[in-house]
């Protein structure tokens, strides 16, 4: 019993001391792994260092090389921005309506000129990269050029149709009145053809006999109608049918004698008031007329009076005579 028990014990032990083994040898070389994966890994992690420095040298010797140009760049980028700025004002100026969209881009443009400024020892990857801004904006820039160029040509373009038409139509207008001005010459003419005269005239005032007739008289109160009769020449030009002839009798204190204050007929003188009228049918060829005017118990005044006869509008005849 006591020998089972002991090489029960042993055998025990000897297996726990294999399982330690065992761990340990893989420990070491999980680290040997470890280790060589750090030496691996720090050398690339050099190997990056030693190509920085390298590549840091190397941009300090393009900023050195090229010390001698960045003042230059710097200026030319500085005289580029103001240029831009001084067209884009100008572009304003010739179309009001693209300041807001311009403005924003001179706001771009102030941006960079600002940081050109203040940043005294920019270097020339700094002003390549600006440079690069520059030539964006000026590629901007130059679209608003273009474009506002289109309107002002296509402004001008439509100002000289404009300007053409309006002569175009000043000229028609000035043809325009010329042929009304002949027309109307030519309907003056016309008229003055087609106007009708009253010639061969007896007017004198007329008194009442005892039979009831009447005889001419130059006794002013004797006077009970005044009458004029005329004959109205031939005129193949002046349209046919029925005209109304009117008399105007004036007395020796200038008064129109009138039955009615309404008695009033438009002429080439103007709205006149006339005595009386009478119709007439008119063939173009000559026709005696008389015309009376009744003073109905009016007294006439001594002096001389006037008669005027209108045809169409127009005097057509004057006679005149003395009551006493």
């Amino acid at each position: 019993m006591t020998e089972e028990t002991t090489d029960f014990k042993n055998e025990s032990g000897s297996n726990s001391n294999g399982a330690f083994i065992a761990i340990i040898i893989l420990l070491l070389l999980a680290l040997g792994t470890l280790a060589y994966l750090w030496s691996s890994k720090n050398k690339q992690l050099n190997e990056c260092k030693n190509d920085f420095a390298l590549v840091q040298a190397d941009l300090q010797g393009v900023n050195q090389m090229m010390s001698g140009y960045v003042d230059n760049m710097s200026n030319d980028l500085r005289k580029d921005f103001q240029n831009m700025m001084e067209t884009y004002d100008a572009l304003m100026k010739k179309d009001k309506r693209s300041t807001d969209s311009i403005m924003v881009q001179k706001q771009k443009i102030q941006e960079l000129m600002d940081e050109l400024t203040n940043n005294k020892k920019m270097s020339a990857s700094q002003l390549f990269k600006l440079r690069k801004e520059n030539e964006t904006l000026r590629s901007i820039m130059k679209s608003y050029v273009v474009q506002i160029d289109s309107l002002n040509t296509l402004n001008l373009k439509l100002e000289s149709t404009l300007e053409k038409t309006t002569s175009q139509l000043t000229s028609t207008t000035s043809e325009r009145d010329q042929y009304k001005e002949e027309a109307a010459q030519s309907a003056a003419q016309v008229k003055k053809g087609q106007k009708l005269i009253a010639s061969n005239f007896a007017s004198s005032g007329l008194k009442m006999k005892l039979n009831n007739t009447t005889e001419e008289t130059n006794r002013a109160r004797s006077v009970v109608q005044i009458k004029s009769s005329f004959t109205i020449s031939e005129n193949p030009l002046t349209p046919s049918g029925v005209k109304t002839v009117y008399m105007q009798v004036i007395d020796p204190s200038g008064k129109t004698l009138q039955t009615r204050t309404s008695n009033v007929v438009q002429t080439d003188q103007g709205n006149i008031a006339f005595s009386d009228k009478k119709d007439i049918d008119y063939q173009n060829e000559r026709v005696d007329v008389s015309i009376y005017y009744d003073m109905k118990g009016q007294e006439a005044e001594k002096g001389n009076y006037k008669i005027k006869i209108y045809v169409d509008g127009l005097l057509i005849g004057t006679d005149s005579f003395t009551l006493k």
